[in-house]
């Protein structure tokens, strides 16, 4: 009984060590409850509740542990904190990897017990923060320069892509509450058409596009507009196509101007947090009179371009114009897309290429086919180069033709391609078609040779007891028509000497009934049927004289 209670006293203390410090000092502590931590950007909180807080001398501390740790590390900004929670942005972990966190209360040399977290990725739990906002103003115009969440020594959002969110800003007129709403994938963008000397307020909102993180707006940002400029900036500009190249036209009020036309890839513009001294002067354009600029072909052969364009009279400089995006497609016209097609097993692989120079765009195909023998035409949309058309007809001349749409949203379209038509090859199906006809063929001959065995064994081990129909025939001829057969064995019926009265009829008959088969005559019926011995004689003898009168 006492080895047992030692043995119970032993497991007790094992399996509660956290309990003996506790107990030590008298005071029974409780482990931190709700525990929770929260990330925006790269600020991370770890937070709790306790029923020590209100507490003197009670204390709460943290650690940590990563895959790559075998022990647990006290947590950088989160030991012996007095509240209930602390700030640990200062750890530096990778935001990729599991993260594992564990807290307790503490007092003198009493603890609680651990209150351990599931392990999360920080990248994932965190939320985005509100973007950088900086905004200037012209007469008509506010420009707002946009940062990403986050600092720029960030680990969570600022070695991201460029193109990973997408911003949100939304202008309010103060004196009115007119709004104008826009999204743009670009860091930098300017508002036109406003009023001169105008209060106007600003927030923006950065989403995370992948994964999909909803951002939190930022704090109102206020301006207002400047005086009126004494020149204004040009308007309408419009983008046309002509041989050479790019036409780039535009409305202005005053004459005895000139122009200055910039240009600048859509990619720096994407790419690039403020791209205000990437701009490049026009070749030709640099100051211009006329209110249209041509972008040569050998300088705008391909890819997308902003084009932007402000008034001098020597003395006063006009704000730049409105950005207007030019696509090199736009001016000049697509060519056709060339296709190779290969035959299948029902189906037909297209093949479409397209010029190298224009790589540079997003495109879709066009594919239209049709049975060369109909006019009903089908169409698909694909955005690979390289399309099955299947559920084909086998050995079926199908005809096709293909077109390319570059970028969204898709208006740009090239000429169609020459027409090339090609015919299926056997398919499946007909495949199966063949197989069970050489099946078929092969059992019915199966069964061909099955009967003509048959008929063979049947013919020699059981043979029919009636003779071939064509003797059946053969015999069945009159006996005056087989030359076979003597003239002479003809058969003879016997004769019968009824005596009746001392009178002896003798009756003689040739014919060919049956052996067993008489004729009888007499004159009195008396005495009919009564045969003796010695009619028995005298029909022997008879029988000698009609042999002798035959051989004389």
């Amino acid at each position: 009984m006492l080895a047992f209670r030692a043995v119970t006293t032993l497991v007790l203390v094992a399996a509660s060590p956290w309990m003996l410090p506790a107990a030590a000092d008298g005071i029974s502590l409780d482990p931190p409850e709700n525990v929770e931590v929260y990330i925006i950007d790269d600020d991370f909180t770890l937070r709790w509740n306790s029923s020590h807080q209100s507490a003197e001398n009670v204390t709460f501390s943290a650690d940590y542990q990563t895959p790559t740790m075998n022990n647990w590390i006290k947590l950088p900004g989160c030991q012996h904190i007095m509240g209930t929670e602390c700030d640990f942005s200062a750890l530096q972990v990778d935001v990729y990897e599991n993260l594992r966190l564990r807290i307790r209360a503490e007092t003198g040399n009493s603890t609680s017990s651990w209150h351990e977290l599931d392990p999360f990725v920080p990248f994932m739990k965190a939320h985005v923060g509100a973007p950088g906002v900086h905004v200037e103003a012209e007469d008509k115009a506010i420009i707002i320069q946009i940062s990403r969440p986050g600092r720029k020594d960030s680990n969570m959002w600022w070695n991201m892509d460029e193109l990973a969110f997408i911003y949100y800003i939304v202008l309010r007129e103060t004196s009115s509450g007119n709004e104008k709403r826009t999204k743009t994938l670009y860091r930098r963008h300017k508002f036109f058409q406003l009023l001169p000397e105008t209060s106007y307020c600003l927030k923006v909102t950065a989403d995370l596009l992948v994964p999909i993180k909803f951002g939190t707006s930022s704090p109102e940002y206020c301006v207002n507009t400047t005086v009126e400029n004494k020149l204004p900036a040009p308007e309408n500009t419009t983008i046309g196509g002509k041989n050479e190249g790019c036409v780039v036209t535009w409305d202005y009020p005053h004459a005895d101007v000139t122009f200055q036309v910039q240009w600048l890839s859509a990619l720096s513009k994407r790419l690039l947090e403020n791209y205000s001294e990437d701009w490049n002067p026009v070749p030709g354009c640099e100051n211009t009179q006329d209110t249209l600029c041509v972008l040569s072909k050998s300088n705008f052969s391909g890819g997308s371009y902003f084009i932007r364009i402000r008034a001098t009279d020597g003395n006063n400089t006009s704000f730049w114009s409105e950005e207007k995006k030019i696509d090199s497609k736009t001016c000049i016209p697509l060519p056709p897309p060339s296709i190779t097609v290969k035959s299948n097993k029902d189906s037909l692989v297209l093949y479409i290429s397209f010029p190298e120079n224009f790589d540079v765009f997003t495109k879709k195909y066009e594919i239209i086919f049709w049975e060369n023998t109909s006019n009903t035409e089908k169409k698909m949309m694909q955005e690979s180069p390289e399309v099955t058309i299947g559920d084909l007809k086998s050995l079926t001349v199908y005809c096709v033709r293909a077109r390319v749409y570059l970028e969204p949203p898709w208006q740009e379209k090239s000429a169609y391609s020459p027409v090339v038509c090609k015919e299926t090859k056997a398919g499946n199906s007909s495949t199966a078609w063949i197989i069970g006809g050489i099946f078929i063929i092969l059992f019915v001959s199966f069964l061909i040779v099955i009967c003509l065995l048959k008929s063979l064994v049947s013919y020699i081990f059981f043979p029919s007891p009636k003779p071939p129909s064509i003797i059946n025939e053969y015999l069945s001829e009159p006996p005056s028509k087989n030359l076979l057969l003597s003239t002479s064995e003809e058969q003879i019926e016997r004769c019968s000497i009824i005596e009746d009265a001392g009178i002896i009829v003798m009756v003689e008959k040739t014919m060919s009934e049956p052996d067993d088969h008489k004729t009888y005559n007499s004159q009195s019926s008396e005495d009919s049927g009564n045969y003796s011995n010695e009619d028995e004689s005298l029909e022997r003898g008879t029988s000698r004289e009609f042999q002798q009168k035959e051989v004389l």
